[in-house]
This record gives C-alpha cells, structure tokens and sequence, in this order.
C-alpha cells in the first residue's frame, strides 16, 4: 500500500479533490481485506447480524444573526453556540454519540469479545466536527479505524459527502459526492483504510428507479470501487416478475439496466424492515437472526445475514439504551452460532466458499419490471421517456422519484422551490468548471458549495429556515462560480 499522505485541508477547506489518481491507486487493492484477521470460525455459523451506524449533520449559514453573511458551520455547531438548553444538551450527547465506540470496541475485545460495527458518517459531519474543534472525535475513530488490535471489528460505509439523495442529484454531481468523500476520508484516516471500505450506504436509502438515473449510480460505485451496496427491502424487486424479494437475508445481485441497453450490476445486501432507531437501538438484527437457519446458494449452504442501519444519535434510545444493549448482545452472540460480522468479511467467507455474484437472486430497482415489458431494449432516452409517461397516465402511483426508507416521502414532489436553484447551480458548475483542474483552489471552492446545496436534510425539513438555508447556499455557489471563473 502506497505511503503517500493527503492533508486534511487545503486552503482551508477539506480535501475533496485533486488527487484522483492517488486515491484510485489506493482503491485498487484486491482480495480479501477483514477476513484474515476476522477470527470468526464461519464454519461453525449458523446465522449472523449486521449493524450499521449512520451519522450527519449538514452545513448550515447559520453561524450569525444575518443569513447573507452568515458563516457556514454544522448544525451540530448551531446546537452547541445558538441553541437553546435542550439543543445544547444533545449536542454533547450527539458528540459522544459520534465517538463512544472507541470506548465500546476495545472493552469488549479485551474481554475476549468479538464485536462488530459498521460506521456510516457523512462527509459534512466529519468536516464540522473537525471545524468544531472536536479532534478528540476523530482522535478515538481513527483509534478503532487504523489500530490493527481493533479495525477488524470496525468496517466504515461510504456515502455522498454532502449526504445528497441519488434519484433526484444529477449523475455527475452524485459522482463527485462519492468521490470527494472517499478523498476526504483518506485524508483524515489514510489510503490503507480507505483500501478497506468497500460497502456503500446511499443518503436515506434512497436508490433511484429511473432506468438511466439508476445505471449512473451503480456505474458510479463501481467504477469508484465498491464492491456492494446497501438497499432498502421494499425499493427493489425481482428481476424475473417484479415481484418482492423472497430471500432478503441473503445477498443479491442489483442489476441496472439503461435506455441504450448498458448493464452495470453491484452486490446488495437488503436492509429489512423499516428504518426506526429502536431495530438498532434494541439489537433487534440479532433476535432476527437467531430465527435463521442456513440457506442454499450456488450449490453450498451459507449462514443467513439479518442487516439493519439507523441513525446512530438520534432519539432517546440510541442515546440511552443502545450502549448498554450493544454490550449485552456483543457479549452473549460473540463465539456463538449467531456472531455479529460486518458484511464485507461476510462476502469475503462467501468469495472463499466459492460463491460468486452469478450465484446470486437478481434484483432491480421498483416498477422497472413494468418498463421492460414495453420498452424495447436499447431504443434510446426518447422512446424511455415516452414508456414513463404513457405508465403515469394509466396509474398515478407510478413514480420514477426512486425508493427510499420510507414509502411516505419523496425527495422530489413540492421540492420545486429548492430543486430548481440546485439544479441551476449544478449545470452552472458544470459549465464554469470544464477544463479546471481539480487541483485548483476555484475548482474545490466551488465543488464545497455545490456539494453543500444538495444536502437531503434542506428537503427533509421542507420548508421555513431549512429552505432558507439552501437558497442561501445556492447564491452562494453561484456567485463563486460567476465570480472566479
């Protein structure tokens, strides 16, 4: 593994991009990375569980009473300097919240456990809690990330640095998401942990079902070198009759199909169930397991994975009861037929069993199906298009906006007051920024401000401040790019 150190920030801001090709030097390793310090006896598995923690704060300008001055800080910092005795409280409960498994991970190793986590931080949170001056934050998680005596029970998710949702963020701007993430993650932690970090979380869950939209995404991941990627039980189907996934504790193979008849396709591990904090909160992944036995797969019989993600701060029950349950399940599952394993020790049991992706079910995204049966392969964008909307008259609930952790919320309809300044500055930055190199203080100027307008949380709140917020963001950017180019 290459030895060359990427600093943290540049010019003061964080190391987002510019050094592409040292970063995919670091990517390119292959072969196993968890499983031969793993020291799970996975012959002796009959089911297993899977826990992901998922943390963020989005950048704000909330740092000053006028808006258009304001700096730009986490809400993590606005709890902390602005808010008021409740918001303060949790703030200091959020920051341990962010750092408390390098107090969990080595206790129980040392008690002779086998624990294990999956971290999921967006690229906005890790800036701010730098920016915060909580380097005792990311002290203790490069600690349980980098220290051999304890990464093996640690695997770190990447997500979109902006935490920005894939259907409804343009293909290139998601791209430069991932891609300024797993810089910045490298920056702070090394290219050796980088090298380590092979699933993807995608921001909400949300995974896109229009059929070019969706190619772009696992084309995305896949060149950036993910192995697999996280989904939401009911935001996929089969690829066979579009009906629901009938295997969900055992790994699929998402297969994205385009207008022009491209296939790119990604291991997926299904997230079950819905996305309420108590699942992970209570250890409710383990209990599920429990109930599992082996299954068949590519002629062997595999252990069943039971996998669950939330946030891991928010609500009182991953602030309070998750320490004390995580303990309790690490300590009594730990040796047994039932162990906690992160996922890509899992697949890499899996790759020595000989099993390969073929092996697995095949899934697409939701109401693909019904496009395929219309639609006649490769014939272009047009005639997609065309197929879309002859299938949104005859069914109103027939969506292209993806499928998300909740079949409640679109990341698209009443957004329009927020979209539309996104998406101006999106193709203005790619207009301005042709043939700058990303090396360029401009470059990564303007790609900070892009990436922080497309945060999921200015559309989550929908409306008053947080709407505020992201227009502010978008005049921003588009005066920089207006500005320095």
């Amino acid at each position: 593994m290459t030895t060359v150190e990427l600093h943290e920030y540049i010019g003061g801001l964080p190391n987002i991009c510019g050094s592409e090709e040292i970063v995919a030097q670091g990517l390119s390793r292959t072969g196993a990375a968890y499983l031969g310090e793993s020291g799970i006896d996975f012959g002796r598995v009959r089911s297993a569980f899977s826990n992901a923690l998922h943390m963020h704060q989005p950048l704000i300008p909330a740092g000053g009473h006028d808006l258009a001055t304001a700096s730009v800080i986490s809400n993590l910092q606005f709890m902390r300097d602005f808010g008021n005795d409740e918001a303060r409280y949790n703030e200091g409960i959020f920051a341990w919240c962010y750092k408390r498994m390098d107090e969990f991970i080595p206790q129980l190793i040392h008690e002779g456990k086998q624990p294990r986590v999956m971290l999921d931080y967006s690229g906005c949170l890790l800036h701010g809690l730098r920016t915060m001056g909580l380097d005792d934050v990311i002290d203790s998680l490069r600690n349980i990330t980098c220290n051999p005596a304890y990464r093996r029970a640690v695997e770190w998710l990447g997500n979109s640095w902006g935490h920005a949702v894939a259907p409804s963020t343009p293909a290139q701007d998601f791209r430069l998401h991932v891609r300024a993430w797993q810089q910045h993650f490298a920056a702070i932690f090394g290219l050796e942990a980088l090298s380590r970090v092979r699933g993807f979380s995608p921001a909400e869950m949300a995974l896109p079902n229009h059929p070019d939209v969706a190619y772009e995404f696992v084309r995305t991941l896949k060149e950036c070198g993910y192995r697999w990627v996280l989904v939401q039980e009911h935001s996929v189907e089969r690829v066979e009759d579009g009906g629901q996934i009938r295997q969900p504790h055992v790994p699929h193979l998402l297969v994205a199909r385009n207008s022009q008849g491209q296939t790119e396709s990604i291991t997926a591990i299904i997230k079950t169930q819905g996305s309420d904090t108590k699942l992970v909160a209570q250890m409710q992944p383990y209990y599920e397991a429990k109930g599992l036995s082996q299954a068949a797969l590519g002629g062997k019989s595999i252990p069943q994975l039971s996998a669950q993600i939330a946030d891991g701060e928010n609500g009182g029950v991953m602030m309070n009861e998750f320490p004390s349950k995580f303990l309790e399940v690490m300590r009594e599952a730990s040796g047994s037929d039932t162990p906690p394993v992160n996922v890509s020790e899992y697949l890499e049991y899996l790759d020595a069993l000989g099993i390969r992706e073929r092996d697995f079910p095949a899934i697409q995204p939701i109401l693909q199906k019904r496009i395929w049966g219309r639609f006649q392969e490769g014939s272009g964008g047009e005639a997609l298009e065309r197929v879309i909307a002859e299938l949104r008259k005859e069914d109103g609930r027939f969506h292209m906006e993806g499928g998300s952790w909740t079949n409640n919320l679109s990341w698209v309809r009443g957004y329009g007051h927020v979209l539309a300044p996104m998406e101006q500055v999106s193709a203005l930055f790619a207009e301005k920024t042709r043939g700058v190199a990303p090396s360029e203080h401009r470059y990564r100027n303007a790609l900070y401000y892009l990436l922080m307008t497309q945060t999921s949380c200015f559309r989550y709140w929908g409306s008053g401040v947080w709407t505020e917020y992201a227009r502010e963001l978008c005049r921003r950017a588009t005066a920089i790019l207006q500005h320095d180019f």
